[in-house]
């Protein structure tokens, strides 16, 4: 019973000595030959097997060689039967309050960053009626409140887009997707913004290239980083769109002559709303989603998105995606496997 168990469970006897663990409760580390090791749960046991009443704790034990720090359980102690046995049930905790608190962030982070535009608008909106009789004051706020509503509506579509990516499931049939097209496309998108900016955008090596997956999200993915490289970059400086093959990928790398990104910052930045800079994102209309909505179409796509970046010299992100050789190498090995195992 104890092996069938998914919670680590310990027997003790009348001196609690373990007379039975499951393999998961010795790999935790919380019983050691024939000793609980925990004071905390022997403590637990002795009061259980005193008076007979089942207790439930949550615990933090520092106890595993490998992983996190300290793994969080929670207890359930119970008497069995009358002979001064105890059963102790640990059930690991540690990854289900790890979502919980990315839960508890993201509803925090979104509730931030809805309420400051909403805010504006409904503040801009009063200053408007107060201002009704001056048509030159009515034309400047209206135009902010353009520009706030469109920051609203730029967040709900990049939180859409995100929820609708983190809920697919890997790309079972992907489909041939042309990387010229792709590249051409997302520069052209883009153009606008680096025009008025004096950007220029110059896209090369894609021409003949393909990579199987959705073409959709691959466009969405590569136009994210070269919105990202314009809106962070000086006036006239370049951001370049290349493309280039190893053996086992194929590399796309966006790369500007921007401000760059802070040693202390680069494994953060492909977290939902994370900015470097918050008042510059705020500023340049950035909802802190691009980056992460890049990471996870990247995922369904069995690639990986990295970045190499200094302050003061630019950036460049790549988007590495497997050649369509080595898919079709895999799946074939895949079958092989399987057809062996058979």
């Amino acid at each position: 019973m104890l092996s069938a168990l998914p919670s680590s469970a310990v027997v003790l006897d009348s001196g609690d000595r373990v007379l039975r663990a499951s393999s998961a409760a010795r790999a935790f580390g919380l019983v050691r030959g024939e000793e609980l090791v925990i004071g905390e749960l022997l403590t637990l046991a002795r009061k259980v097997r005193r008076d007979g009443v089942i207790r439930e704790t949550d615990i933090e034990v520092a106890v595993r060689k490998f992983g996190p720090d300290a793994t969080s359980f929670a207890v359930r102690v119970a008497p069995l039967g009358g002979t001064g046995l105890v059963l102790v049930l640990a059930e690991d905790q540690t990854e289900h309050r790890r979502v919980e608190a990315v839960r508890r962030d993201f509803v925090a982070n979104i509730s931030h960053e809805l309420k400051t535009p909403v805010g504006a608008l409904s503040l801009l909106a009063e200053t408007v009626q107060d201002a009704s009789d001056d048509p030159e004051a009515v034309r400047r706020f209206t135009g902010r409140m353009q520009t706030e509503a469109s920051r609203l509506t730029a967040v709900i579509q990049d939180l859409i887009t995100l929820s609708r990516i983190q809920g697919a499931e890997p790309i079972a049939e992907p489909a041939p997707v042309d990387l010229g097209s792709i590249v051409e496309e997302a520069i052209d998108t883009v153009r606008m913004p680096a025009d008025a900016k004096g950007i220029e955008l110059v896209g090369s090596g894609a021409e003949g290239l393909t990579v199987l997956g959705d073409e959709a999200m691959l466009g969405t993915a590569l136009r994210n980083l070269i919105a990202n490289a314009v809106a962070y970059s000086p006036k006239n400086t370049r951001v370049a769109v290349s493309v280039g093959t190893s053996r086992s990928s194929v590399d796309i790398s966006v790369a500007d002559q921007g401000i760059g990104i802070p040693q202390q910052d680069l494994e953060r930045i492909f977290e939902r709303f994370y900015r470097v800079d918050a008042a510059r994102s705020r500023a340049t209309g950035g909802t802190g989603l691009g980056l992460a909505i890049v990471k996870h179409i990247m995922t369904h796509h069995r690639g990986e998105v990295t970045v190499w970046s200094k302050e003061g010299s630019g950036s460049t992100f790549t988007l590495r995606l497997p050649r369509p050789e080595s898919r079709e190498l895999d799946a074939t090995r895949n079958d092989n496997h399987q057809e062996t195992a058979q």
